[in-house]
């Protein structure tokens, strides 16, 4: 397997990455441009965009801003409601594995921000049915979170007749380099379907043997291309116009509003997914077992090229947390949530590896090759001087002590000084 000699990344990247004749990948080429761009222009720019879509008669919303109780919102919303002025609909797609603390923030988030909210809560029953089919046919506990967060935000837009829809940053742009920053791209549907959704729509999933009917896919169907166009949608990345480092946006969320954030079970980076139960812990090994890496590579790969880590520093990252299984607590909520035997589970995942990573000898899976066996490959790019730290920050969980132990479907929206 190549690797590249700056970052951590593989060639079997599922989103596609190419080296040089340098043997650095696309995304930290790509990268680079964030060094060289001017920043004050892009803020121009992204102005000029907005101001186009501000509602000068105040009877409806100026975008609408996709959010969750983790990642990227607080920023965006900070962005653009207190700093370009804009007058957001938040909308959110639950995902149904939230923590406790994911609930917190996005009921804080609402409440500091003041904006007007939507969630859209899929049937548990129906998610399940949807979650046991995307396991067996494409080893995916996460199809139904990818789906909905996508399309529901596209989904009010078209309803409510809001042609913006504002989002973080393009993981095509930022991990791999599938474009770069200056050719502004936008969120499309092929993007989505190829993707994010592993080329599977919600209409691929209607299958009379699994008891998926067309009304139980409805809440994950992309509008039609007449009714995108009638009201003129388009999905901008705030990425394209500001220098995008997630650990410092959520430094300054941690100092400005009091995000919570929580040490992650197979990686170090605690800031991005304190939502979810799954996502760095059963989710992620899921994803090394397909791919034979992990988060911590892409989290490591992002702050290497960002002058946080040097290339071994984040090497060390890798053998620390790529072998980690998934917490016992986690996989059995999951397996109960699911009504799946652990057995038949893993055997859907190992369906899926891939062959080019892994290889299965004596009936048991043998990794093939890891970053960990490329740190001394000649011709290790040396350019990148490290420039800042790379320490998370581990915030109190606002004075409670409840447990984490169980999924949240719905908890308390709106929060108080009590």
């Amino acid at each position: 397997m190549r690797y590249c000699k700056r970052c951590l990344y593989p060639e079997n990247h599922p989103l596609g990455i190419v080296f040089d004749d340098q043997g650095v990948c696309s995304g930290c080429r790509i990268h680079d441009e964030k060094d060289i761009i001017d920043w004050k222009e892009r803020g121009k720019k992204l102005r000029e965009i907005l101001n186009k879509f501000r509602n000068k008669d105040n009877k409806n919303y100026d975008c609408i801003i996709p959010v969750s109780g983790a990642r990227d919102s607080y920023f965006i919303v900070h962005i653009i409601k207190n700093v370009y002025k804009m007058h957001p609909l938040l909308v959110s797609y639950n995902k149904q594995y939230n923590t406790k603390r994911g609930i917190r923030n996005l009921a804080y988030l609402r409440t500091i921000f003041g904006c007007d909210f939507n969630m859209l809560t899929v049937s548990p029953i129906t998610v399940k049915k949807i979650t046991r089919y995307t396991v067996k046919k494409l080893a995916s506990i996460y199809w139904h979170c990818l789906a909905g967060q996508t399309v529901f935000p596209v989904q009010i837009a078209v309803r409510l007749k809001i042609p913006l829809i504002i989002w973080g940053v393009h993981q095509g742009c930022d991990q791999v380099g599938m474009f770069s920053h200056l050719d502004e791209v936008e969120m499309t549907r092929k993007y989505r379907k190829n993707h994010d959704l592993m080329g599977f729509e919600a209409e691929d999933l209607i299958d009379g043997k699994e008891g998926i009917t067309e009304n139980d896919v409805q809440a994950f169907k992309y509008p039609h291309d007449k009714e995108i166009e009638k009201v003129g949608v388009r999905g901008i990345y705030l990425g394209n116009y500001i220098r995008w480092d997630s650990k410092k946006q959520h430094e300054l969320m941690i100092k400005l509003y009091g995000y919570e954030t929580a040490e992650q079970r197979r990686t170090f980076d605690a800031y991005n997914d304190v939502d979810c139960f799954n996502y760095s812990d059963l989710h992620d090994y899921i994803k090394f077992l397909k791919w034979g890496y992990g988060k911590v590579t892409d989290q490591a790969s992002r702050e290497i090229r960002l002058k946080k880590l040097t290339r071994q520093e984040g090497v060390e990252l890798v053998k620390k947390y790529q072998n980690i299984l998934p917490s016992e607590k986690s996989l059995k909520l999951f397996l109960d949530w699911l009504g799946m035997a652990e057995k038949d589970f893993f055997k859907y995942i190992d369906e899926k590896r891939d062959p080019r990573i892994w290889k299965k000898e004596k009936g048991k899976w043998k990794l093939l090759d890891s970053i960990i066996d490329h740190v001394n490959d000649q011709g290790v790019d040396k350019g990148l001087k490290k420039k800042e730290n790379c320490k998370f920050i581990i915030t109190s969980a606002r004075g409670l002590k409840s447990k984490e132990d169980k999924y949240v479907l719905i908890g308390r929206g709106w929060s108080d000084k009590n």
